[in-house]
């Protein structure tokens, strides 16, 4: 607690603890309506990290998701199923699976999307310039900090 009063320890954990929980459940009230109710965020996690260019090879998914392959295989076969997401064998390493969105699955990223530009919209109308640099700054360091424990 470098340079913290208990005060201060207390509200950042409230806050930290709170933020993380109320982000994933705006998140899932706002972007699984009616017309997304058979995805979960996890699903549009997915559909976000495939993305709408070019296709990409499952390993390359996993990683952007910090998951296993072998996780993201249960995934990509529900997603396949609904119809959001094909997949390719390779043309020169049949062995290599691409992924990329169906159209169905390009709709659910854009819906995804408008959400997330929403909310940085709504957050940057209530900073000053100044304000944002700053927490762009530390939210970059927070991340970092969580990143690193991807090693543990």
């Amino acid at each position: 607690m470098k340079g913290q009063t208990v005060d201060t320890y207390q509200t950042l954990n409230e806050v930290l603890v709170n933020l993380f929980r109320d982000i994933m459940d705006i998140e899932q009230r706002a972007i699984i309506t009616d017309e997304y109710k058979d995805l979960t965020n996890n699903d549009m996690h997915v559909i976000e990290a495939i993305g709408i260019d070019e296709a990409k090879n499952m390993s390359t998914i996993a990683r952007l998701l910090s998951v296993t392959v072998g996780t993201l295989t249960i995934a990509m076969n529900s997603l396949v199923k609904k119809g959001y997401v094909i997949r390719r064998r390779g043309t020169t390493d049949r062995r290599e699976v691409y992924i990329s969105l169906s159209d169905k699955g390009k709709a659910a990223y854009e819906h995804h999307a408008g959400f997330h530009k929403a909310m940085i919209e709504s957050v940057s109308k209530e900073l000053t310039q100044e304000e944002m640099e700053m927490l762009v700054r530390t939210l970059v360091k927070l991340n970092r900090w969580f990143r690193s424990w991807q090693d543990y």
